[in-house]
């Protein structure tokens, strides 16, 4: 089992997030507030904390120190669990992961890495999540 290191939003894409303690995740919609959020397939962002084991030495500084990116920051579940098609209980909330990573990969930054082992998807059911919160993968 994992747990949320950190819960993070932004009001519009393409901007660093901001990291909150707690975030509603809306079924069908993603994060109250979010710039991500809305009726697509790319709702919420997770980094398994893990994914920063395959940035190169010479980004790693660079990846963190950069700020937040994602939605959610977790830690605890193999990346091998985390595979397209996976639900994960996050708090209340359940996440299905329909992504790995982005088409064109970014170069700087933490985008770097979110953009190559970041899992995208939507929320299949709603619910709060705090920070600390216990991850369960339920389905793989």
């Amino acid at each position: 089992m994992g747990k949320v290191i950190s819960l993070n939003t932004s009001e519009k894409r393409g901007v660093e997030k901001t990291q909150v303690f707690s975030v509603n995740a809306i079924k069908g919609f993603g994060i109250e507030g979010d710039g991500h959020a809305g009726p697509w397939d790319r709702q919420i962002s997770l980094l398994p904390i893990e994914a920063l084991e395959k940035v190169p030495h010479d980004k790693i500084e660079e990846v963190k120190i950069g700020g937040f990116t994602e939605n959610i920051t977790i830690e605890g579940i193999s990346l091998d669990n985390l595979g397209i098609g996976t639900l994960i209980q996050i708090g209340e909330a359940i996440i299905k992961v329909l992504y790995i990573g982005k088409e064109e990969y970014k170069e700087h930054g933490r985008p770097y890495i979110v953009s190559r082992e970041g899992r995208f998807g939507t929320v299949i059911k709603s619910g709060k999540i705090n920070i600390d919160d216990s991850v369960e993968v339920i389905k793989i």
